[in-house]
């Protein structure tokens, strides 16, 4: 006995167990069979059944680790494929022990051990936990062009219970990760390979193609649906007339949609939008009418959506008057307008000048309890900046804030420089203070140096020398045009001294005089010396 048991130490002392690509090899000698499981590398498998075998496995498996600690590095691939072929009837056992390994050891188990799992899973009908493994492995694998998912699962089949399913579930995957051009690939292989794919996957992967502009690609998996006879259903022929909407075959949707109603489906009401939306965008102005009459004749009742449609594209062809009409019929039918649908029939009266139409639509907006947009309030005031009717924005802008309608602050900030390029500055700054008054906003230091370079233009000196103040205690710079400005007014009042003050500050703002502002200040000697001690070159005017 103690001679066997020095060779026992002999051979555990000895590097009989070989690894190869950190994937231990079985050990083989017959003499560790005399060493008790949990010290016999050849037991490992079976201590880890035995363990799960155990009515409270959760429990035990966690202790697991130090009992057979010596035994640790001799669980590889092979083994936990092993193990999970042995539970591959118990997926709550295999599924624990499985994150035993990832979790409690830190071990990262290989494409096989996963695929194994995924087999085990799906087989028992736990399809949520099956999706999540599989997502978890396609984010492993997908940077990783030597790992094709698709084929370890096909090898992994021939070891355990399996539910074809699981190759549905692969394309899925791809696609809910958003890898669709992967999930197209993986589709051809599932299909060439006998495989049966859902029409709820194939419609995923269409809504992904399409989504890419791979419009051929839509045709080809259509193709292969008819092919193996994958039952489309009004989902996929409504996805479909999107392909043909936005495909340059646009003349064959009418043959498209007889096809679809030799298949036993009536076009539904998306499919009847989205025809209605591309003869729209198309100026196919005709034609779309022509299926709006159609839908009643068929009782799907026109929505919000189709008549939005409509207005817009009689808009975006100039007939204002019958969109207006079409969106009063729509009211008529008793379907209430979005501010979508008002904002693009602002916009085509604001287009045309119709400021009036415009305000008139707004108020109706209100009194229906529809709440204008940024979108809303920008294009009135930019219509009316368009006709130079800048005064008639500000009254709008107030009278908004009167009916407690909120003012997007880019939209202001638009009237105030306009304001200001108009030669209107004290409108500006009137309506800048109430702004920051009422909102509690900050106007940017772009507002100010427009503010101060319109009220200087105007020798309005004292008004724009205060927001300079504003702007210096913001520890904000004034840009070359401001200080030109200020520069100038001064120069033109007969403060010359303010002026050659202003240049001293400017300096040290290291802010460089243009040659405007040194051919105003009729550069003096002392200026001159000043420029040289602060090497400024004098452009020459």
């Amino acid at each position: 006995m103690k001679k066997l048991v020095s060779k026992l130490r002999f051979f555990s002392s000895s590097s009989i167990v070989p690894r190869c690509n950190n994937t231990p090899k079985p050990v083989l000698n017959p003499l560790y069979n005399l060493l008790p499981q949990t010290q016999n590398p050849n037991k490992i498998v079976d201590v880890i059944c035995s363990t799960l075998n155990h009515r409270d496995h959760s429990v035990l498996l966690p202790n697991l680790r130090d009992e057979v600690k010596s035994l640790i590095p001799h669980l590889g691939y092979s083994e936990i494929s092993r193990v999970l072929l042995r539970f591959q009837s118990d997926a709550s056992r295999a599924l624990a022990f499985f994150k035993w390994v990832k979790f409690d050891l830190g071990k990262r188990p290989n494409v096989g051990n996963y695929c194994l799992l995924l087999h085990i899973l799906a087989s028992s009908k736990k399809f949520p936990l099956a999706m999540q493994f599989l997502s978890e492995l396609i984010e492993l694998t997908s940077k990783k062009e030597e790992e094709d998912v698709f084929s370890v699962l096909v090898s992994a089949s021939d070891e355990c219970n399996w539910d074809p399913v699981v190759f549905d579930m692969l394309v899925k995957g791809y696609l809910k990760l958003g890898l669709v051009e992967d999930g197209f690939s993986t589709f051809r292989k599932v299909i060439d390979s006998g495989f049966r794919v859902s029409v709820v996957t194939c419609n995923h992967l269409l809504n992904g193609l399409l989504k890419l502009d791979l419009m051929e690609d839509c045709w080809q998996v259509y193709n292969v649906m008819c092919r193996v006879r994958i039952h489309p259903n009004t989902y996929t022929f409504n996805i479909l007339t999107n392909v043909f909407c936005n495909d340059s075959n646009f003349r064959q949707v009418d043959d498209f949609l007889e096809k679809m109603e030799e298949e036993g489906f009536e076009p539904d009401l998306v499919t009847y939008n989205t025809l209605v939306s591309s003869y729209c965008r198309r100026g196919r102005l005709k034609e779309a009418f022509y299926l709006y009459k159609i839908m009643y004749r068929r009782r799907v009742v026109p929505d919000l959506v189709t008549y939005t449609s409509l207005i817009k594209g009689l808009c975006t062809d100039g007939r204002v008057r019958e969109a207006h009409q079409t969106f009063h019929r729509m009211l008529d039918r008793g379907i209430k307008p979005d501010c979508m649908s008002y904002n693009t029939l602002i916009y085509a009266y604001c287009k045309e000048g119709m400021m009036q139409q415009s305000k008139k639509l707004l108020h109706e907006m209100l009194g229906n309890s529809v709440v204008p947009d940024r979108f809303t309030c920008k294009l009135i005031v930019e219509g009316f900046a368009r006709e130079g009717r800048l005064l008639a924005a500000v009254n709008f802008i107030v009278e908004l804030r009167r009916l407690k309608v909120a003012i997007p602050f880019e939209v202001c900030d638009f009237l105030i420089e306009s304001l200001c390029q108009e030669g209107k500055p004290f409108a500006a700054k009137h309506l800048l203070e109430r702004i920051i008054e009422e909102e509690g906003h900050e106007a940017k230091p772009e507002t100010y140096n427009n503010l101060i370079e319109s009220l200087s233009r105007c020798d309005a000196i004292e008004e724009a020398l205060v927001l300079k103040g504003k702007l210096k205690n913001q520890n904000q710079v004034l840009d070359v045009k401001t200080y030109r400005a200020l520069i100038g007014c001064f120069c033109r009042i007969g403060r010359n001294c303010d002026a050659e003050s202003l240049m001293a500050e400017m300096l040290d703002s290291e802010v460089k005089p243009d040659s405007f502002i040194c051919g105003a200040l009729r550069v003096t000697i002392r200026l001159l010396k000043l420029f040289v001690k602060r090497g400024v070159d004098i452009i020459k005017r």
